[in-house]
């Protein structure tokens, strides 16, 4: 007995000592990286700005995240704004002698392509050369790639250009089949986000708005595509029906790629372009290596702070998302700052929690008492994400932004039905009338349904209010675009929802001019984070358990199951934008 004890003791020793190890080695290669990624990147003589898998477009630093689990095959992030100012800078380096985009899949949202875009097409003022490569291209990839002066394809490749759609699941079947009951209170007809649970078809008020919606950000893209590749509009929307991208041959023919080449032998065509002997290697830089090169801007002049805001609305403290305890920090620093002449508040949410939403706000409109407060919006500006905007002096849109749904609506799931069918059953022992109003074995009652409603109608009613006062309009004015329906960016624009269409770039001048700044820097907020604090700042049971179900599951699928498992995003008030719209790769 006694030398199996010594047994078990040696084995659990050595397990300690094992873990030991690998935790040390893992904090070793973290300092490693960090170390390795703060290194100085020097821009050799007749480069090309390289564009590539590797590149993840993020909004906003609250996006970043390292998994425990996935630790070395991150990709890297880079801020937006820090891409546009690359890529800008790079139009009167003389060492960057052109842009060579080189990526089949897109890491980015439709808005950050079209700024991405926006300031390639200024790079070309410069008379530098753009060029485009692909193998496999996603309809994201190339609607950045067609930009370039010369597109080429490889032989066995393709383009998957094949317009926009969007898939609507439904729940209702499904919840009635298995005796889910779900308690659905809302105001707008077109707050479609409770639909799935309501029908089990797609209403023609959702129809409406979601074709309206697709056939704006279409005829944008297609546009831009079109124009890019001289191309008339009529032939480019035979080509997208055929999937002529499909084959190689055909997007040759039809004008959607200049040549049918090897990598190698585009590669070889970049170093004839820098006159580049065969023998010697072609300078390619990244676009994270570039950024990496730039020393510290002169900070000596006024400050116009950028705080981003990506991600869902929810109440609580934590770093990723928009969490109301943690932006109401963020706000209040902003707002006794001195050295902060103005605020330009980039938003790229869909909405979430009315409570976590209005709280935001409020501390907002004490900053905009202060200080000048512009507002930029990204992919998403909608519901929560549109509420939190009501403060500003001016607001700033993308022609794609999905904008608007102005809207509220409560969910509360309940399962007395297949309960009870499983011969299980509750009695309720209570002080009050309504001290058990809702319950998930026995449902709601009707006064809670009754005071529910009343709820979200207040909510509704306190929601116009607020963009009454910052639009000018009257109630009945925001209504009528209201009811949860969603706009793109320009027809934001058209009815009033916005005041102008244009960047992030646009806003931070903007809001240097209201505070009557000539001369000034931009400081990002909130600040970046360290691979430590990524890593170990929720690494709880919860949390590891939450991130394998999603990486197992995928982002969407992982998104559609929070609604109906997260506590968080039941039985409150929401201010949600009924869906995200991806352009599928």
């Amino acid at each position: 007995m006694r030398s199996f004890f010594k047994n078990v003791l040696a084995n659990i020793v050595a397990i300690i000592i094992l873990c030991a190890v690998f935790f040390i080695f893992f904090i070793m290669m973290l300092v490693f990286s960090s170390m390795g990624s703060d290194k100085s990147v020097t821009v050799k003589k007749n480069s090309v700005l390289t564009i590539n898998l590797k590149t993840n477009i993020i909004d906003s630093p609250t996006e970043e995240q390292m998994d425990l689990f996935g630790f070395g095959n991150q990709n890297k992030n880079v801020l937006l704004y820090d891409v546009l100012e690359a890529i800008n800078k790079a139009k009167t380096d003389d060492n960057i002698k052109g842009i060579s985009i080189e990526t089949d899949d897109l890491n980015a949202g439709l808005t950050q392509i079209d700024d991405l875009r926006n300031a390639i097409e200024d790079f070309k003022k410069s008379g530098k050369f753009v060029y485009a490569y692909g193998n496999g291209v996603s309809q994201s990839a190339y609607y950045l790639g067609s930009v370039a002066d010369q597109y080429y394809l490889h032989p066995a490749g393709g383009i998957e250009l094949k317009g926009l759609s969007t898939e609507v699941t439904f729940f209702k079947d499904f919840a009635d089949k298995y005796g889910i009951g779900i308690e659905v209170i809302r105001h707008g007809k077109f707050k479609s986000a409770v639909e799935p649970f309501l029908r089990n078809d797609i209403s023609p008020e959702n129809k409406e708005q979601l074709s309206t919606l697709l056939n704006d950000l279409w005829k944008n893209t297609s546009y831009k595509m079109a124009a890019s590749r001289k191309i008339d509009t009529a032939q480019f929307r035979t080509v997208v029906d055929s999937l002529y991208g499909m084959i190689p041959e055909q997007g040759l023919k039809y004008k959607l790629a200049d040549k049918l080449i090897q990598k190698s032998e585009y590669e070889d065509l970049l170093k004839t372009k820098l006159n580049v002997k065969d023998k010697e290697k072609l300078n390619k830089i990244s676009l994270t290596n570039y950024i990496s090169s730039f020393t510290d801007e002169d900070q000596s002049g006024e400050k116009v702070a950028v705080l981003y805001a990506s991600g869902s609305i929810n109440n609580g403290d934590e770093y990723n998302d928009i969490h109301s305890e943690k932006y109401v920090k963020y706000i209040k620093k902003l707002q006794e700052d001195d050295k902060v002449k103005a605020v330009v508040f980039r938003i790229n949410s869909p909405g979430g929690s009315a409570n976590a939403s209005d709280e935001i706000l409020f501390e907002l409109q004490q900053l905009k008492k202060k200080k000048p407060l512009i507002v930029s919006f990204g992919d998403y500006a909608a519901s929560g994400g549109y509420y939190v905007a009501m403060a500003a002096d001016k607001i700033y849109s993308e022609p794609n932004t999905l904008t608007g749904s102005i809207g509220v609506f409560g969910v509360l799931p309940y399962y007395k039905d297949i309960a009870n069918k499983n011969g299980i059953r509750a009695d309720v022992v209570a002080t009050n009338a309504n001290s058990m109003y809702y319950s998930g074995l026995n449902g709601v009652t009707p006064y809670g349904v009754n005071m529910m409603t009343k709820s979200v109608e207040g909510t509704y009613k306190r929601f116009v209010h607020f963009v009454t006062q910052n639009r000018k309009k009257t109630f009945e004015q925001i209504d009528n675009v209201g009811g949860g329906r969603v706009w793109s960016g320009v027809r934001a624009k058209e009815i009033g929802l916005v005041d102008e269409l244009g960047t992030l770039n646009d806003a931070v001048k903007f809001a240097a001019q209201k505070a009557g700044v000539k001369s000034y820097y931009v400081e990002s907020y909130p600040k970046r984070i360290t691979p430590f604090e990524q890593i170990f700042k929720d690494l709880n049971e919860e949390d590891v358990s939450a991130r394998i179900i999603k990486s197992k599951i995928g982002k969407s699928n992982y998104e559609i199951l929070q609604q109906i498992t997260d506590k968080k995003l039941q039985s409150e008030v929401k201010m949600e934008m009924p869906y995200q719209i991806r352009i599928n790769n």
